[in-house]
């Protein structure tokens, strides 16, 4: 089957699209045709080698690990599904190797749900690991009603889903976005601030009693940038600086791959509580353009290629 790889770490160019043999499902595993990928940074960071030292890659390998599709093979073991259900999962494993940038890949159970059925499968392929990261984060923040958010990042794939997650559970959100992105942080239910120079006090004019919660999905030294909008007691999350959020008494979170939260976030897809945005999609053998424009770090919403 074609499937892209990569032998050695490096940039785009590395990546081939190759021939490599069909998979088998382990007892827990079910083997699903990918029907679409999406892609996400730290798949070119592992590509890039530098995942190194926190999870083991095996060349050749196959990146990414969201996917949408069509069980065509169970497991001995996998009552959960049948032939032809159509899922989604974040199926990230212990190794990097088996990706799902291939047409058919395993998948164990503990990671696959049932894909929303108002969702295209390219629309479903986009919600994974950024959809689980935000659902995550959200709740490691205990985000309640009357809470006063800042999401930095608001534009990007987890930014997007985690105002929307902030503003159902009854928040108020202020998120940081460039200016070309001001209207669709709007329209996803959060005031939008433009990052740089002067961000403390552009938060604090929008939110004059500061933040209870701050998100952090763009690093960079943000949260240094805005300890002074911090509310007593405030509640800190990152995914992008763990020594960071630890000084102000916060937490980074690290995904894992969780069934039972897919199938929360297909529940809000198919109640029209959660939108999904694509930017653009490739086909299987334009991956290497795919990832140069992920690179790029100027994309909104997410790219997603399909075999």
């Amino acid at each position: 089957m074609r499937a892209i790889t990569y032998a050695e770490f490096g940039d785009a160019s590395v990546l081939s699209l190759s021939d490599i043999d069909e998979p088998n499902p382990g007892p827990d595993e079910v083997i699903v045709e990918v029907r679409a990928v999406g892609l996400n940074p730290v798949d070119w960071k592992a590509r890039a080698g530098y995942l190194e030292g926190l999870i083991h890659t095996v060349f050749p390998a196959t990146p990414a690990w969201d996917v949408a599709g069509v069980v065509v093979k169970l497991g001995a073991d996998t009552p959960e599904f049948s032939v032809g259900d159509e899922v989604f999962a974040y199926a990230r494993k212990d190794v990097l190797s088996s990706g799902t940038l291939a047409e058919r890949v395993a998948v164990p159970v503990r990671a696959l749900a049932r894909k929303p059925t108002s969702a295209s499968f390219e629309e479903a392929a986009a919600v994974p690991l950024t959809g689980l990261t935000a659902l995550r984060s959200v709740r490691r923040a205990n985000v309640r009603a009357g809470d006063r958010v800042l999401i930095h990042g608001g534009a990007g794939g987890v930014g997007s889903f985690a105002i929307q997650l902030a503003v159902l559970a009854g928040a108020t959100v202020t998120a940081t976005a460039s200016e070309r992105n001001h209207e669709y942080v709007r329209e996803l239910g959060a005031t939008p601030i433009t990052y740089g120079e002067g961000l403390a006090e552009r938060a604090l004019e929008a939110q004059p009693g500061g933040y209870t919660v701050v998100l952090d999905f763009a690093g960079g030294g943000v949260l240094a940038a805005t300890t002074a909008v911090l509310a007593e007691g405030a509640r800190v999350v990152s995914i992008a600086d763990g020594k960071g959020a630890a000084a102000l008494g916060g937490s980074v979170v690290w995904v894992r791959p969780d069934a039972t939260g897919l199938a929360e976030l297909a529940d809000l897809i198919d109640a029209g509580q959660l939108t999904v945005a694509i930017a653009r999609v490739y086909p299987l053998a334009e991956t290497a353009a795919a990832y140069r424009e992920l690179e790029t770090g100027h994309v909104r919403g997410k790219l997603v290629v399909v075999p």
